[in-house]
């Protein structure tokens, strides 16, 4: 089969984002790139080290979220499973196997990977809400387990202690941990656009627009939905594990239903199909509760909630997507 699933014509939510930069001359996609990583660097100079660390870890979550949601069509609400999963691994591998931490988050993204098979091959039989059910009760359930199997997870106490270790190497000053774990958050990104931008993420955004037409141009509909699933939950695997060694403690809180859904708001406030919208989503709401924690207010969750209604219902593209839609019409209007 070597038919390609047409995505050009679609209004789907990808398009505004991906398709304007895409669009922008050669020079203007090099400056965002540089812009980008000169942010990353700079992030733990202009910002408490340990919020930059958070921000690094949501948005590894957030862009694992939109390749299903912006990408698939897929609204999870069970991301939480595979974020806490891999929190729970990565904290026993480096608790009980002294393994330097990159290898301990690697397998704890990948227990994620192999915790998202079955829950995938079930949910993505369905669809719409049906599909967003489905992963919230099996993210329920291992929450369930979790909570239940305190001899290994000790319950409400949590994983203390874990460790940070880098073949003998100080980190345990957040600075230094940032820009520790700063290759591995760019490599997860940079495989997230890898996916999007290959034959697999336009075949995947064809069955976004049209499944069905998709399923008659031969493609195994459901097998790519699988395959997507678990990609997305191995790069939740790969923040969760990171958010783990960062706060050095693990806690049930890792594996909430909330959690779950704090990541989708963080995708549509960035912008729902635009990949790099989560990353700016994370640095936005990551700040925010930071700043009103420090300020002593406590209903962090209706502000963040009144944020997300305000987003939904005036800037449906999310910050990201909004300000790319405005530069892809100026593009547009200066060749005419």
């Amino acid at each position: 089969m070597t038919a390609v699933v047409d995505t050009e014509a679609g209004p789907g939510p990808a398009r505004s984002g991906l398709v304007a930069v895409a669009r922008a001359p050669g020079w203007v996609r090099y400056a965002l790139l540089a812009a980008g990583l000169v942010a990353a660097f700079w992030l733990p100079n202009g910002l408490y080290p340990a919020v930059a660390v958070d921000i690094l870890c949501w948005a590894l979550f957030a862009v694992a979220v939109d390749l299903l949601l912006g990408f698939t069509g897929l609204m999870s609400f069970g991301h939480a499973a595979f974020w806490g999963t891999s929190a729970y691994v990565t904290g026993l591998v480096a608790i009980h196997a002294g393994l330097p931490f990159p290898l301990a988050v690697l397998a704890g993204a990948l227990a994620a990977a192999v915790l998202a098979v079955p829950i995938g091959y079930l949910a993505v039989k369905r669809t719409g809400i049906y599909f967003a059910m489905v992963t919230l009760a099996f993210a329920q359930m291992v929450y369930y387990v979790a909570n239940e199997w305190r001899s290994v997870t000790r319950g409400e106490n949590g994983l203390q202690g874990v460790p940070r270790e880098l073949f003998g190497l100080d980190l345990t000053d957040d600075y230094y941990f940032y820009y520790a774990i700063l290759p591995i958050v760019l490599l997860g990104l940079a495989a997230a656009w890898r996916i999007v931008h290959s034959p697999f993420g336009r075949v995947l955004v064809g069955i976004r627009d049209n499944p069905a037409r998709a399923r008659a141009l031969g493609y195994p509909v459901h097998r790519y939905k699988l395959t997507a699933f678990v990609l997305s939950g191995f790069i939740a695997g790969l923040g969760g594990g990171l958010f783990a060694v960062g706060h050095r403690f693990v806690s049930l809180d890792v594996l909430h239903w909330t959690t779950s859904g704090k990541a989708v708001i963080v995708v549509v406030l960035g912008g729902i199909g635009t990949l790099w919208g989560g990353v700016l989503g994370a640095a936005i709401v990551v700040r925010l509760e930071d700043w009103l924690s420090f300020s002593g207010f406590e209903s962090i969750g209706l502000v963040t909630g009144g944020i997300f209604v305000l987003v939904v219902l005036l800037f449906r593209r999310g910050v990201w997507g909004s300000v790319a839609a405005l530069a892809l019409r100026w593009m547009a209007a200066r060749r005419r």
